[in-house]
């Protein structure tokens, strides 16, 4: 699936059969923030752990991101979170 075929789920009234990692971004890009969060912290991998950070960021608690992006081997984000969110998905959808 490429990221404007998941992006184009959006509409759909359950997410696609993806990764956890990604129903979680799923999730998150319908602001449902709730949802994304109980699914990503349910995931026990770096990928989860990158997820998990950047909902956080977007929560706007940037200490608990900061120790998820750490989990996740992943430097802080510093671009807007459109662009991480399609950085991330992209890159658990390659």
């Amino acid at each position: 699936m490429t990221l404007e075929e998941f992006r184009a789920t959006f509409a759909d009234s359950r997410p696609p059969n993806v990764s956890a990692a990604l129903r979680a971004l799923w999730h998150a890009a319908r602001h449902e923030w709730d949802n994304a969060h109980a699914i990503a912290q349910d995931i026990d991998s770096k990928d989860g752990a990158w997820v998990h950070a950047y909902l956080h960021r977007q929560e706007g608690d940037l200490s608990n991101a900061g120790y998820w992006y750490r989990q996740a081997g992943q430097p802080p984000a510093s671009d807007d979170l459109d662009a991480e969110w399609a950085r991330i998905a992209g890159t658990l959808l390659a």
